[in-house]
């Protein structure tokens, strides 16, 4: 586990930056919080430095949004705050195959019907910046973990529990 202290938005925003300097091929990142506790934001950079341009929309009413990456592939940031249940995922269209980097906000509202996940990011208000926790859920989200840390962009930020 990875424990983080964001003082400022710009600490959010580095967040999102190291989580993509360190992603594995393949993953699926859990974003938890409640409302305004960063996940938009976090996953925004994270696209951001993935090579995303134009206009990132928040997935609040749209549900999904995909994003062609620089290296190719494609990244599917969804809200799930708005389904009822994970069967109406199978509206969506979505096929596990085609995305490299899947980004889930309120994940457990699809859980049985999403991929196994790597990596949770818990994101709480804690006084006037947030509290990150960072837990991996499979062995890439463990390498993920461990090359966020090993990395140093977050150590100033950090509390580092294997």
């Amino acid at each position: 586990m990875l424990e983080l202290h964001l003082p400022t938005p710009e600490h959010t925003d580095l967040l999102g930056q190291a989580l993509a300097a360190t992603r594995p091929a393949q993953a699926l990142l859990e974003l938890q919080g409640d409302l305004g506790a960063g996940k938009s934001t976090t996953a925004r950079a994270l696209l951001r430095a993935l090579g995303v341009t134009g206009a990132i929309r928040s997935p609040t009413y749209t549900l999904v949004e995909r994003y062609p990456l620089a290296d190719g592939s494609e990244a599917w940031h969804m809200d799930l705050y708005r389904i009822g249940g994970a069967a109406e995922l199978d509206f969506l269209g979505l096929d596990e195959g085609t995305a490299s980097l899947w980004l889930v906000e309120w994940p457990e509202r699809g859980a049985g019907a999403l991929p196994p996940t790597d990596l949770r990011l818990e994101l709480e208000m804690a006084g006037t910046g947030r509290r990150a926790s960072l837990i991996p859920l499979s062995d890439s989200g463990e390498a993920w973990v461990k090359r966020l840390h090993e990395a140093g962009e977050l150590a100033s930020l950090s509390v580092y529990r294997p």
